[in-house]
């Protein structure tokens, strides 16, 4: 099977197969069975960890291998890799079926000598004692080792990505349930330039908040979105998931939906716009443009023909990957969000892996739980997915 698959696509597909064959009850059994199990899922998130790093390079490295030698050998190595890791599910996959076997009515079979069953588990064996420890760290250090090389070859993560991959529209209500860390400085600034009334005459202003994906621009967003002090200042708030395809009439269609909390009966581009500016003529509003792609200047100029009727005061928030798409909106200087700091990475961490985020009690964990969270930094909105299963599966709960 893995043979069949080639370039970066293809081999993003392939490590979603590998991110749900790691977190199913299968491998993560195996392994809690073994000598040292703490220690070999914890290398198996690592790996998880690593993999999501590659996986976000795949779309930049697949633009660049027909230009770039180096960056098509990278792919190939990449490849091999990941198939290596594939291998290795599958021997965990047969381990898994011997171990079953003879605990179960298949024993005395096995047992007797007599048949094929016996004949066959006893010729193959893939692990040796104590090798699949070792054969987890090989190919953690491989992949690490390809990772690495990302700077080298003008690699970066989220470039060339496809936004149409975006599962669900992203909503102005916080998640609650992991925390926020680390972003109360990023808060207070974004307050501070929401509730600032120096428009240099302009009655729009527009503040893009721009960074990888996965680092925390939505959360910001959705943090000074419910601001108490923010539910004050505007006389009208609107959140619009763009993501996808940037049609104007659409994107329009959304705001006066929010703005109104009704249906929108218009059938041209021209009354809706009409009845946009009617709706938001002298009101102060904030609206929050989350995940926007497109950096057309047209379609921007379209876009906020109606928002030029607002009061002074209001704000546009947009959230981006792509500093272009910042630019052709003419804001105020850019809002680049940085990462988060390793500490508070461990901390977000801490607080999925462990019940309450109370890691106190596993202090031998904690040098992997943090070099995990470390790699994982920029993929924060991940760590909701599937992988998380992971986690020490019950010995950390």
């Amino acid at each position: 099977m893995a043979e069949q698959l080639v370039g970066g696509s293809f081999l993003s597909a392939f490590l979603q197969v590998l991110f749900d064959r790691m977190a199913s009850r299968e491998v993560v059994d195996f392994f809690k069975s073994q000598k040292l199990s703490d220690q070999i899922l914890l290398l198996l998130n690592k790996l998880n960890a690593t993999m999501i790093s590659v996986n976000g390079l795949l779309d930049d490295a697949e633009e660049k291998q027909n230009t770039r030698p180096s960056v098509k050998r990278w792919l190939d190595e990449l490849r091999d890799a990941v198939y290596e890791a594939d291998d290795l599910l599958d021997e965990i996959a047969y381990s898994a079926l011997r171990s079953k076997l003879e605990a179960g009515p298949q024993k005395k079979m096995m047992l007797s000598g007599k048949g094929q069953l016996q004949k066959f588990l006893s010729s193959y064996s893939p692990f040796k004692k104590g090798m699949e420890k070792a054969k987890l760290e090989e190919i953690l250090e491989r992949l690490e080792y390809l990772v690495k090389q990302k700077d080298a070859l003008g690699l970066r993560e989220g470039i060339g990505e496809n936004p149409s991959l975006q599962k669900i529209p992203t909503t102005s209500l916080e998640d609650a349930s992991g925390g926020v860390y680390g972003r109360d400085d990023d808060k207070e600034a974004m307050v501070k330039l929401l509730l600032s009334d120096d428009a240099n005459g302009n009655d729009l202003e527009v503040i893009p908040v721009v960074g990888m994906g996965g680092i925390g621009k939505t959360t910001l967003a959705q943090l000074v979105y419910n601001d108490s002090r923010v539910q004050e200042w505007f006389d009208s708030k609107a959140w619009v998931c763009v993501s996808e395809e940037f049609k104007v009439f659409n994107v329009t269609k959304d705001i006066l939906k929010e703005v109104t909390s009704m249906t929108c009966d218009a059938k041209t581009p021209n009354q809706l716009q009409v009845e946009l500016k009617e709706k938001l003529m002298g009101k102060k509003l904030l609206l929050v443009l989350d995940d926007v792609w497109n950096d057309s200047y047209v379609d921007w100029d379209i876009l906020q023909r109606p928002l030029k009727f607002l009061a002074r005061g209001s704000k546009v928030i947009v959230t981006t990957r792509n500093e272009s798409v910042a630019l052709v909106m003419r804001p105020r200087p850019i809002y680049h969000l940085k990462e988060l700091t390793d500490d508070n990475c461990w901390f977000l961490f801490a607080k999925h892996a462990f019940d309450d985020g109370n890691y106190s009690s596993y202090p031998d964990l904690e040098i992997y739980g943090r070099d995990i969270a470390r790699k994982c930094k920029t993929s924060a909105s991940n760590w909701n997915d599937k992988w998380w299963s992971l986690e020490v599966q019950g010995r950390c709960r």
